[in-house]
Parts: structure tokens; sequence; C-alpha cells
């Protein structure tokens, strides 16, 4: 019997330059020391900050049992985050990036600190969340849109598209693995155990911008409210940018029903801490699945098109979450599959903003960039807790992944450009 290799066993033909051309391209990594070390600092951050996040939630519902005092948690980081994003862009354009970042995210690590003090201290108060929930928004939306507009002077230009989708996997892989380690430990030790942890991960983004270099934009631009104004005025001009910023904020505010987890844990599932955590990451864990096999999306030109059919994909699978009482791992594949669509409209996005963006520019898009992306959803807490709170879960989860749809379409509609938009003849 011979002993050589088979041919049937042989790999087939081409898988190899397959799995390479499919999987996220880790060059930035392997190249760059300082985005490696800011990409590693955010990851580990990401996981504190959304353990925290399933802690406030699970004890604002412990401490009132509305779902609509829950949804008013996302209401009271949407002002700071709407004020702080855009005028956080415009400094973010006038002043030292690295030291923005190292400001914001030592706030955040602080707001952290006095969570679990409450927490310890078992002040019960909902007052105190809400107020610790609003200075949170404020020092991300400061720090975020400095942090952010480092990437293209942290990789060369070439290597933006694979840092973009690597950026994807840190979020998603905070929002994968802090829910549900937020939600055993909480389930464990209670919500002082998530914000003590959250505080101690701060210190990977510390660190991360304190080795950084002098991050000042390239070129001099004006203080104030005209930068903020100017920022606008430029978003304004590029109606394709201004196009995918409005069918993102659509998933967002109607296609999002987060404010409902925990009572849909209890309500549709039966569950606990516990379930609230695997609700809250199952999205993550689709988002992180589409970001690692992200090497297709470079062989897409129709970026506009790819963006609506992927928002609606998003509506279609949250209104049929909202269909799945009784069945909690059919519920966990549709947040998942809704995740990986939002993963692909979030890369096909950035590319886009990036695109159309000069570096003095940057700073106010990208605080722009934070209000739709981070205020987004709050908003969307607040009116899937009321739609919630005057109907059933039921109806707010399934009316607002419709309403997504909807939205979508009417985009589509208004905007016919938009579907034609092509990366090789971008545009904005």
């Amino acid at each position: 019997m011979s002993l050589s290799p088979s041919p049937d066993a042989a790999p087939a033909p081409g898988r190899g330059r397959f799995l390479r051309g499919a999987l996220a391209d880790l060059t930035p990594l392997r190249e760059n020391a300082d985005y490696r070390r800011v990409w590693f600092g955010q990851s580990v951050s990401s996981i504190g900050q959304q353990m925290t996040a399933v802690a406030v939630a699970v004890q604002v519902y412990a401490l009132t049992g509305s779902t609509f005092a829950t949804g008013l948690v996302g209401l009271c980081s949407l002002v700071p985050l709407i004020v702080f994003g855009l005028y956080g862009g415009a400094i973010a354009d006038t002043v030292d990036r690295r030291k923005l970042g190292l400001i914001g995210s030592a706030g955040l690590a602080v707001v952290s600190a006095i969570l679990a003090a409450q927490a310890l201290l078992g002040l019960g108060q909902v007052a105190v969340l809400y107020a610790a929930v609003a200075l949170q928004g404020g020092f991300f939306a400061l720090s975020s849109p400095a942090r952010s507009s480092m990437i293209p002077r942290l990789v060369p230009s070439a290597q933006l598209p694979a840092a973009n989708a690597l950026n994807t996997i840190s979020m998603n892989l905070g929002l994968t693995v802090g829910p549900m380690l937020g939600g055993v430990l909480i389930g464990a030790y209670g919500s002082q155990s998530a914000y003590l942890v959250d505080t101690v991960a701060f210190a990977g983004t510390i660190y991360a911008m304190w080795r950084l270099p002098s991050m000042r934009p390239e070129t001099g631009t004006r203080k104030g409210r005209a930068s903020v104004l100017d920022g606008l005025r430029f978003l304004r001009e590029q109606p394709n940018l201004r196009t995918s910023f409005l069918a993102d904020l659509a998933a967002m505010v109607f296609g999002l029903p987060r404010a409902l987890f925990p009572a849909i844990a209890v309500s549709f599932y039966g569950g606990d801490a516990r379930t609230v955590g695997l609700l809250v990451a199952a999205p993550a864990v689709g988002a992180l699945t589409g970001a690692l096999f992200s090497g297709w999306i470079s062989r897409v030109h129709r970026h506009g098109a790819a963006v609506l059919v992927s928002v609606t994909a998003w509506g279609l699978s949250i209104a049929l979450f909202g269909l799945t009482h009784g069945h909690l791992w059919l519920g966990l594949l549709l947040l998942a599959a809704a995740g990986c669509a939002d993963t692909v409209s979030m890369i096909f996005r950035n590319t886009m903003m990036q695109v159309a963006a000069p570096d003095e520019m940057r700073g106010r898009l990208q605080g722009i960039f934070i209000v739709v992306v981070a205020g987004g959803p709050r908003l969307g807490d607040f009116e899937s807790g009321t739609v919630a709170a005057l109907t059933t879960p039921t109806v707010s989860a399934v009316s607002g992944g419709l309403a997504c749809v909807a939205a979508v379409l009417l985009l589509a509609a208004r905007r016919p450009a938009f579907l034609r938009y092509d990366a090789r003849h971008p545009t904005p």
C-alpha cells in the first residue's frame, strides 16, 4: 500500500487563497505598534464598558420594574452625546488628539469607579445611575472623535479598509464578551463586580494613548461654533455621505430594542440576568462574525446599494425577533443576523466617510458619526421602551423593525443616486 497522499485527500486548489481572501486582514496590527496598542486598549475597555451597560440596565429595572425607566437610561446619555459629540469633533480638529483621547478615557474610568462605589454602598438611587450615564455619554463623545480621527494617521492609506474592519472586530469583541461576562458576574456577585472590572479595564486605553506621539491636525482650523457649523455644512454638501448617515440613524432609532432586553428575557423566555447578557451579546456575535469574514467586502463596489440592503436585513431580522416567544435560540440567531448586517453596513459607511473627509474635517465628521452611531441607539432605547410601555414588548420590537425597513425604502426612493454609488468613481 502506498503511503503517498491521495489526490482526494489533498486540499482543494485555491482553498487557502479563498480563506485568506475571506478572513480579515491583520496587516495593520502586525506592522504598526501604535495602532496595535490602541486597538488592544480599546478592545479591553470596550469589554468593560459593555459590562457596565448591562449592569446599569439590570440595576434600573430591578429598582423600578419599568421598561420606561430602563429606556430613560438611553435618553440620559443622548443629550451629552449630541452636544459633546459635535463639539468634541470640532475640538479634535484644533487640539492634540492624543491628549483629548487621554482625558476622555481617564474621565470614563472615574465614572465607572463612581458606579462601583454606589453599588457597593447600596444607594439604590436611580437618579445617581442616570447622572453617571450622562457623564459617560459626555466623556465618550468628547474622546471618541479624537480616537477615530487618529486612525488615518496611524496606518498607511492602503491599510485603512483593513483597519476599519479590525476596529469593527474590536468593538464587537466588546459587545460579545462584555455582556456575556457581565451577565455572569452580575448574577454571581452583583452589579458592583461589573463596574469594578470596567474601571480596571480602562488602563489599557490610557496606556495606549500615553504612548502615542502628538496628534495635532495636519492643517489649522477655526475654533468654536463656526467649526461645528463647517462640519455640518460639509455633510450637507455630500448627499451620498448624508444618506448613509440617515440609513444608519433609521436602523438605530427604530430597529434596536435594547432597552427591552431585561423585560423580554423574563416575559419571552423566563430568563434572568444571564439571559439579558445573551440577548445583548447576540448582535455582537453576528457582527464579529461578519467582521472576521470581511475579506470579500473589498470586491464590492456598489457601496450605496450594499448599505441599504444591509440595513433592510437588519430591520427584517429585528421584526422577526419580536415573534420568538419561547424560542430563545431562534431569537439569538435573528439578533446575530441583524448584527452581521450592521457590520457590513458600518464598514461600507466608514469607507465612504474616509474618502470624503480631509484630515482637517475628520474630527467634526467623526463627531457627527458619534451622534448617529452612539446617540441613535439611546434615542432608540427611549422609543422602544415607550412603545413597549404603551403596548407590549412584542409590538415594540416588530413595529420598530418594520419602521426601519420603511425608512430605508423611503431613502431609496428619494435618493436613487445613492443606489448607484460606485466606489471606483466616488461622488460623496
